[in-house]
């Protein structure tokens, strides 16, 4: 059984180009560092003592500049190139977030907020289309879960190493995440060359280009989905923390570890999973089955109180099954719909939509959560996403 089990990771594994394994460990250095986002909510709170609205306030803040940032990134990627945007976004990115530390003046706060946000998300398109550039034929979905999968370990170091330091001091994550995102440059840099591709003639790359996101129907409707969805999940990272301190009264570190289930199940869970149903049913199933199991995630949250830490390691288990199930053949779609003359600003349109759900969905979740009650914005939630997943299911993913 075990050899079964380990032959199994090995075909997972197998195939994979060198560049696509050293962009990954890129992203796994870039994630361990990402620990300060998930805790704004409670820096706001309990360090600087603001009300909830105001956390979601300077969270949403991050989202506009993601916002300006996924534009702007998916542009200079297709003009500049993934390797320079991506060195440049990492570097301003954590300079700034050094800075962010240094600070306390809420307004100021707020400015840097958005500056942080522009550089980390003009980062997201460029390494979209490096890793559909790095991919071996054949290999695009198994590229993106390897990618998943180092964001994910990162993710899950870093959450739960965030735990603890903010347990100790608040600022201290803003040092370690800055400090990282420089390395990140440094190791982009070092050990990822720029991929030389063949040139077309200008008539062969017009032609190629000549799609863009927003006149192809089909992906507009996919990305109003996206931001459906993402509006919902972002709150498990951004709101629920809060609910499980003020509500359920578990403390920083633990609220760490129990986020950090997230990364370390995708990490042993996703490749092999994503090897074995891929191909089997439609994507659109197994998106729609994603959906309604991060439903229940938030659903387990309205249950009464009696065990906390089980319904919390419950709620985050669903919720990192119904992503499993989604986001891998999220990403297939956007490669699928590009080409390499208009993959930036494809992956910018599919990052934006996650940029405008980090907007709304911290705003309105704490706004609501501060003036009806946390159960009222569960429900919301639940509702959202049933409706999020009638949608997918009438959504033909194959439509030209």
């Amino acid at each position: 059984m075990f050899s079964r089990i380990l032959n199994a990771y090995k075909t997972s594994f197998s195939g994979l180009s060198r560049q696509t394994w050293i962009l990954s460990l890129v992203i796994l250095v870039n994630r361990c560092g990402f620990m300060a986002v998930p805790f704004m909510g409670l820096y706001v709170t309990q360090a600087l003592h603001r009300p909830e609205s105001d956390a979601g306030i300077i969270i949403s803040l991050f989202g506009f500049g993601s916002i300006l940032g996924a534009a702007a990134g998916g542009k200079l990627t297709d003009v500049f190139g993934y390797r320079p945007v991506q060195i440049l976004a990492s570097l301003i990115g954590g300079l700034f977030f050094l800075m962010f530390a240094m600070v306390e003046d809420f307004t100021l706060l707020c400015g840097l907020a958005v500056v942080i946000s522009f550089f980390s998300e003009a980062f997201r398109p460029a390494n979209y289309a490096a890793i559909a550039s790095y991919a071996a034929e054949g290999t695009e979905t198994r590229s993106y879960s390897l990618n998943r999968l180092a964001n994910n370990i990162g993710w899950a170091f870093g959450i739960s190493m965030g735990g603890i330091i903010a347990s100790y001091n608040y600022k201290l994550l803003f040092i370690v995440d800055g400090s990282v995102s420089v390395l990140v440059a440094i190791v982009i840099f070092l050990l990822l060359p720029a991929k030389n591709i063949q040139h077309k003639t200008a008539q062969e790359k017009g032609e190629m280009s000549a799609r863009k996101p927003w006149q192809d129907a089909l992906y507009i409707k996919f990305l109003i989905l996206c931001a459906m969805f993402t509006t919902c999940a972002f709150l498990m990272f951004r709101v629920v923390p809060v609910f499980y301190k003020e509500v359920w009264h578990l403390n920083e570190a633990l609220i760490g570890i129990i986020l950090g289930i997230n990364g370390v199940v995708i990490a042993l869970v996703e490749m092999v999973m994503i090897s074995k149903i891929e191909n089997k049913r439609s994507p659109i199933f197994y998106i729609v089955v994603g959906v309604i199991i991060v439903c229940f995630s938030f659903g387990v949250l309205m249950l009464p109180k009696v065990f906390p830490i089980a319904l919390a390691v419950i709620s985050i288990l669903l919720f990192t099954f119904g992503e499993m199930l989604s986001l891998p053949f999220f990403n297939t779609f956007v490669v699928k719909r590009s080409n390499e003359y208009n993959r930036g600003i494809y992956a910018a349109g599919y990052t934006l939509s996650w940029s405008v759900a980090q907007v709304i969905g911290p705003t309105s979740g704490f706004y609501i959560a501060e003036k009806f009650g946390y159960n009222v914005l569960w429900i919301a939630i639940t509702v959202l996403l049933l409706v999020c997943a009638y949608f997918f299911s009438k959504l033909k993913l194959t439509e030209e």
